[in-house]
C-alpha cells in the first residue's frame, strides 16, 4: 500500500472538511428541534455542495457525482463523519448510498430512470427494508416476509423494523422470500416498493435510547399487507436478494467504518480540548491526571490503527474483490466498532456531567452509534465467522509442523 495522500484527494478532503466545519457543525445546535426543522438549512448547504463540485462522491460523473474510487471515498467519509449531518449534505448517506450503488449496478433502464436518477440528484430519499422483529437480523437468509408473483405483479406480505429513514422516503428496496423451496441463500429477492403503494404502512418510528427521531434520522417499523407492485420492480435476478445484500456490504462497511473514525476524531478533539481547558482546582487541569493522559494516548493509537485496517480492506476490495477481502471486512466491523465505543466513552467521561447532555455532540453520537456493534451483523457473528475461516485454513495445513 502507498500511504501517501495524492494532492488531488488531499484537496478534496480539505474542501469537505471546510464545509463540515463552517456550514454543518454550526447547525448541530438546532438538532434538538428535530431533523425536519433543519431541512431548509441543510438543503441550502446541499446546494452549496453541488456548486462546489463535491456532490455524491461515490457516484460517477454521468450521474452528477464525483466518481471517487472506494479508497478515495473512504478518506472523504472520515471528514463527513465528523458530524451526524455530514453524509446527508453530500448525498452519500445510508441507506441511500447503498441503494444507489445497487440500482446503478443492477437496475434496469427504467428503474434507473425512475428511481436512481432522482435519488442521485437528491430529489428523493429511499430506505432498505430487510430486518424483521421476529427473525435474527444476523441471519438474512431466514425471513418471514413473502412476495408471490400473481398476474404480472408481486404481492408482498410481511412486517419489518429498523427500516431506516422510511419516514419521508419515496421508495423502499424490500428483501422478501420469493422462492421458499430454494436453497437458503437463493430464497429471497429484492423488490422496489414505492411507499405510496396501497398496503404499505409505516407503523411507527422505533425509539432508539429514548429518541424516535424523524425523517431521515429515524428507524421505522413498517408492514406490507397485500402490497402489489409490478413484476418489473424486481431488482436484479430472482433469488439474488442475499447476493445483492452481500455485494453492498463490502463498500458499505468501508463507508460506515470511516464515518465511525470521523466520529472518533471529533470526540478525540473534544476530549483533548477539555483536558487542557478544564480546571479541577485553581491552576490544575484535567489533562495533568495520568489516567486522562492514558485515555488520550490509547485513543490516538487505536484510531490510527483502525484507519489503517479500514484502508487496507478498501485497498484489497479495489484490487482483488470483496471475496479476497472477506476477513478484512469482518475484522474492521467489530474492531472499529469497539474503538468507537471506547473513544466516545472516554470523551464523555472526560466531560463529566456535561458529556451526558446535548450541549456537546457526544451524547448524540453515543445514542445513535452504540448500535455499531449490532447492525450489519452483531460483532459476535463476525468474530465467529472470521475465526472459523482462520481455523479452517490451519486445519487444511494441519500436517505442517508448527514451531
Amino acid at each position: 500500500m502507498d500511504f501517501t495522500t495524492p494532492e488531488r484527494l488531499a484537496g478534496i478532503a480539505a474542501r469537505v472538511r471546510e464545509v463540515i466545519d463552517n456550514d454543518v457543525i454550526p447547525l448541530e445546535v438546532k438538532l434538538g428541534g428535530g431533523f425536519r426543522a433543519l431541512l431548509p438549512s441543510l438543503n441550502q448547504v446541499r446546494k452549496k455542495v453541488k456548486t462546489l463540485g463535491l456532490w455524491a462522491p461515490h457516484l460517477p460523473a454521468s450521474l452528477g457525482g464525483m466518481g471517487l474510487s472506494l479508497t478515495e471515498h473512504a478518506r472523504v467519509c472520515e471528514e463527513m463523519g465528523r458530524s451526524a449531518l455530514g453524509n446527508f449534505v453530500f448525498n452519500c448517506q445510508a441507506p441511500d448510498v447503498g441503494n444507489m450503488e445497487l440500482l446503478h449496478a443492477h437496475g434496469t433502464t427504467e428503474q434507473k430512470h425512475s428511481w436512481l436518477a432522482p435519488l442521485a440528484q437528491g430529489d428523493v430519499r429511499s430506505c432498505f427494508s430487510m430486518t424483521e422483529p421476529d427473525r435474527p437480523g444476523s441471519n438474512p437468509t431466514w425471513l418471514d416476509t413473502r412476495a408471490v408473483l400473481e398476474n404480472g405483479a408481486w404481492v408482498i406480505n410481511g412486517r419489518k423494523w429498523f427500516t431506516s429513514s422510511a419516514e419521508g422516503a419515496r421508495f423502499a428496496i424490500v428483501m422478501a422470500v420469493t422462492d421458499p423451496d430454494a436453497p437458503p441463500h437463493k430464497r429471497a429477492s429484492q423488490i422496489i416498493v414505492p411507499l405510496d403503494t396501497p398496503g404499505f404502512r409505516l407503523v411507527r418510528n422505533v425509539q432508539v435510547m429514548g429518541d424516535a427521531g424523524e425523517d431521515w434520522m429515524s428507524h421505522a417499523e413498517v408492514t406490507y399487507e397485500n402490497c402489489r407492485v409490478p413484476e418489473a420492480n424486481l431488482l436484479g435476478a430472482r433469488g439474488a436478494g442475499f447476493a445483492l445484500a452481500q455485494e453492498r456490504l463490502g463498500p458499505g462497511r468501508i463507508h460506515h467504518c470511516m464515518r465511525w473514525i470521523g466520529i472518533c476524531e471529533r470526540a478525540f478533539d473534544l476530549m483533548c480540548a477539555r483536558a487542557v481547558s478544564r480546571e479541577l482546582a485553581p491552576g490544575v487541569h484535567l489533562g495533568e491526571h495520568e489516567i486522562v493522559e492514558h485515555w488520550i494516548a490509547e485513543s490516538r493509537a487505536s484510531i490510527d490503527a483502525a484507519r489503517l485496517m479500514v484502508m487496507r480492506a478498501a485497498w484489497t476490495i479495489e484490487r482483488e474483490g470483496a471475496k479476497a477481502a472477506r476477513d478484512d471486512i469482518s475484522l474492521i466491523k467489530f474492531f472499529v466498532a469497539k474503538i468507537l465505543g471506547e473513544v466516545l466513552d472516554r470523551a464523555i467521561q472526560a466531560h463529566g456531567a456535561l458529556g451526558l447532555t446535548d450541549d456537546t455532540p457526544l451524547a448524540g453520537f453515543w445514542r445513535h452509534e452504540r448500535a455499531a456493534r449490532i447492525y450489519d451483523g452483531a460483532d459476535e457473528v463476525h468474530k465467529h465467522s472470521v475465526a472459523r475461516r482462520i481455523l479452517e485454513r490451519y486445519a487444511r495445513h494441519s500436517s505442517r509442523s508448527l514451531p
